[in-house]
């Protein structure tokens, strides 16, 4: 549990007292219900007076470090008389503002008396009840009011809890080359590596394709030298002739010749003309 001043600022000792008793009998103290704040705000609710010193310390260190970033600017009277009823009035609109992502509550520093309207129950609880993850900034590095310990996170001045509501420009940057020099490193390893194994790939299929090759071409001259046995060609060139008619009719008997027809005679160089001579 959140160690809880005995003595905050800007309440009397006996109210301070009741009102520290029933805030951490119900829960509000507890550590685990602080929330984290968001990596990367894009839009921070500022609850403050608008003429404050504190509302110009937040927009000069959001602009400085996040300018992408829209602040939301509740105001509200942050002491004096209606300071409570306006706190919470204007912490109820933070909840109905669309988009936002983080909620600073604060003021600049001041009299100890000045700074009750942070320490009221009413306050206390209507800050505990913002949907989004809240920062409370009140007063100076060594004032510390109820509100700190029911925020999940204290900030020690406004400029502070602006520097930690929202990330800076610099560092993002810095970290997104980095990110992309680590990427553009790894595309390279992969694509070099994704290159080696299609050379690896390539040089398997053409050597595959090779011998596939090899082996077709020994089938085809297999067969070539079968056809060549059987050719009628091989037989020519031992000394045979083959007749043929004009129409190309291989003559084959005795009664395909007759006396006076003419016919080709293949032989194994070419062909010769021939003439079927009279019987005698």
């Amino acid at each position: 549990a959140a160690i809880i001043p005995t003595a905050a600022v800007g309440a009397q000792p006996q109210e301070l007292e009741r009102v520290k008793a029933v805030l951490q009998r119900d829960g509000l103290f507890a550590s685990t219900r602080k929330r984290p704040l968001p990596a990367h705000a894009a839009c921070v609710a500022v609850v403050t007076s608008p003429d404050g010193a504190a509302l110009r310390d937040v927009v000069i260190v959001v602009r400085r470090r996040w300018p992408c970033a829209r602040i939301v600017v509740v105001g509200a009277r942050v002491q004096g008389e209606g300071a409570e009823a306006e706190l919470v009035r204007a912490l109820g609109i933070v909840n109905r503002v669309v988009g936002v992502e983080v909620c600073i509550v604060g003021r600049g520093g001041g009299a100890r008396e000045d700074l009750h309207a942070f320490n009221s129950e009413a306050v206390c609880r209507a800050l505990a009840a913002v949907r989004v993850p809240t920062i409370s900034a009140v007063g100076h590095e060594t004032d510390v009011s109820l509100t700190d310990f029911v925020a999940d996170l204290r900030a020690a001045t406004p400029s502070a809890a602006a520097e930690a509501a929202v990330p800076d420009q610099r560092d993002v940057h810095r970290r997104i080359g980095d990110l992309a020099a680590r990427l553009a490193n790894g595309l390279a390893q992969r694509t070099a590596l994704t290159g080696e194994r299609l050379q690896r790939t390539g040089d398997r299929l053409a050597v595959a394709a090779a011998q596939k090759v090899e082996r077709r071409r020994h089938r085809v001259d297999r067969l070539a030298a079968q056809l060549d046995a059987l050719s009628p060609l091989r037989v020519l060139a031992r000394g045979f002739a083959m007749p043929t008619a004009a129409d190309g009719r291989v003559l084959k008997r005795r009664a395909d010749f007759a006396a006076g027809d003419r016919f080709t005679l293949r032989v194994s160089d070419g062909s010769v003309p021939a003439r079927v001579e009279e019987e005698t």
